[in-house]
């Protein structure tokens, strides 16, 4: 990178930094810190959520599906616009009109309404692991941008530095911090994507003919995806708009129940079509740069092995003049934090509120409480860190979290949504085995029935289980 793009890259970094620490000062109690004083508007919601669901992992992640399958990868974001809207109409509403709802901070805490504590407790340990694995892949996200970025830096020390600036900015600010620049970032991110970064990458490949000449017709079909796959997408992402802690945070945070819907439509709609074509457009585009011999410089010639994840990040690198590269990286990992730093919030709270908080006795000083809240933080970034040291592909690592996630507490939302008095062993049941039988799919790596995902089989284990003990509870009365 030219100096005046990491000049450009390090003030931005710092500036959203310095807004942590702003924060830091501001914040008065965990109230502040978790749930933003409950009083934000729906745009900066809105972004908010979108810049935390799709992010710099599925931003990255995108471009490696673009770059392997063109212009189909796009339907893995459409799920996002079904689950937001889904959500805005039966979530949102029902989890509003739940008078202690003024007093949650965390996810579980709603299924301890529905049900009891030890439902609560299982919630807060499936939903503080899961997000925990979610950081992991942003952090990874970052550090595979940082190195393919950078050519003299390697992957490990990437991971570190991106891993120190995502714990060190999220201790700091909290949600609030998180959320308002989650707004200016995304701003910056779209605009430069849709005015920058795909005009230029256009026309540094050749142009619509140089495209055709170099990939296969496949790539520009929508329909150039298994029906497996369509699955996976949909059994995975919906229902993580129903039990995904970063979601509820910001359900809080909302005024009320209509800023709130307004926010997730608006989310809904950035996701798909908006940055689902962005993202496989760049990665397609990527494709055509690394068979034209593009990346062969920075060490990734035509018909060698590239990771497909690397393909967005070294596009841009290659086609930017000197100055947007800056920009753009800096927005790329702005992009990345805002899904780190509202993951690391997530599982913060849910160790934190859900699972110490029962034994911790809280401190009747706000600040003292604060510091707690911060050192969780930071202890949970640590271990993501680690985590991310060990796994090799961003996506599958945020998607393996999902399944874990929405497997084991899918189901059990439901039943509080729509039943009334469902049964808590029902509740904790179906999640145990639901979230224990992906997992133990995932690890086993057996191959499945109609090569159909493990998610899918701990999805249909939770529901079978849940309406056989909650049938029976309801005949023993």
């Amino acid at each position: 990178m030219h100096f005046l793009d990491i000049l450009i890259f390090s003030l931005y970094m710092l500036a959203v930094i310095g807004i942590g620490f702003w924060f830091l000062l501001k914040n008065k109690g965990v109230d502040d810190y978790y749930v933003g004083g409950r009083k934000i508007g729906s745009w900066h919601i809105g972004l908010s959520v979108v810049a935390t669901d799709v992010g710099g992992g599925f931003s990255i992640g995108l471009g490696g599906l673009g770059f392997i399958m063109g212009l189909a990868g796009s339907w893995m974001l459409f799920t996002g616009l079904v689950g937001a809207w889904l959500s805005a109409v039966i979530l949102i509403p029902r989890i509003k009109a739940i008078e202690k709802f003024k007093k949650f901070y965390t996810f579980p805490q709603i299924l301890g309404h529905f049900y009891n504590p030890r439902v609560a407790l299982l919630a807060g340990l499936i939903s503080g692991i899961g997000y925990l694995g979610f950081t992991s892949s942003q952090i990874l996200a970052g550090a595979k941008l940082a190195s393919a970025t950078f050519v003299e830096l390697d992957m490990q020390t990437a991971l570190i530095i991106m891993g120190l600036i995502v714990i060190v900015y999220t201790a700091m600010g909290g949600i609030k911090a998180v959320i308002y620049t989650d707004t200016i970032q995304w701003i910056i991110l779209m605009v430069g994507l849709i005015f920058v970064g795909i005009p230029v990458a256009y026309y540094s490949v050749g142009g619509i003919v140089a495209i055709r000449e170099v990939l296969p017709p496949e790539f520009f079909s929508l329909t150039n995806i298994s029906w497996q796959q369509i699955v996976y997408w949909v059994v995975t992402i919906i229902p993580i708009w129903f039990v995904g802690m970063t979601l509820y945070q910001r359900i809080y945070a909302s005024r009320n129940k209509q800023q709130a819907q307004k926010a997730w439509i608006i989310a809904g709609f950035f996701e798909y079509p908006i940055m689902a074509f962005m993202g496989v457009i760049l990665g397609l585009f990527a494709r055509v740069a690394f068979e034209q011999g593009m990346f062969t410089e920075l060490g990734y010639a035509p018909e060698e092995f590239m990771d497909e994840e690397k393909g967005l990040p070294l596009l841009l690198r290659t086609v930017l003049p000197v100055g947007l590269m800056g920009l753009m990286m800096a927005a790329y990992f702005s992009a990345i934090m805002s899904t780190a730093d509202s993951c690391l919030m997530a599982s913060s709270g849910n160790f934190l509120t859900d699972i110490f908080g029962r034994w911790i006795k809280v401190p009747e000083s706000k600040k003292k409480f604060l510091l707690i809240s911060q050192g969780f933080t930071v202890v949970l970034g640590v271990l993501a860190l680690l985590l991310a040291s060990v796994m090799p592909n961003v996506l599958e690592l945020m998607l393996y979290s999902y399944a874990f996630m929405v497997s084991g507490l899918f189901v059990p939302v439901l039943g509080g949504l729509f039943l009334k008095k469902a049964s808590p062993v029902a509740a904790f049941w179906a999640m145990l085995l639901g979230g224990g039988t992906t997992i133990s799919l995932i690890v086993s790596q057996k191959e499945l029935p109609l090569q159909l995902d493990a998610n899918i089989f701990g999805i249909s284990l939770s529901l079978l289980t849940f309406v056989m003990i909650n049938a029976w509870y309801k005949y023993q009365k």
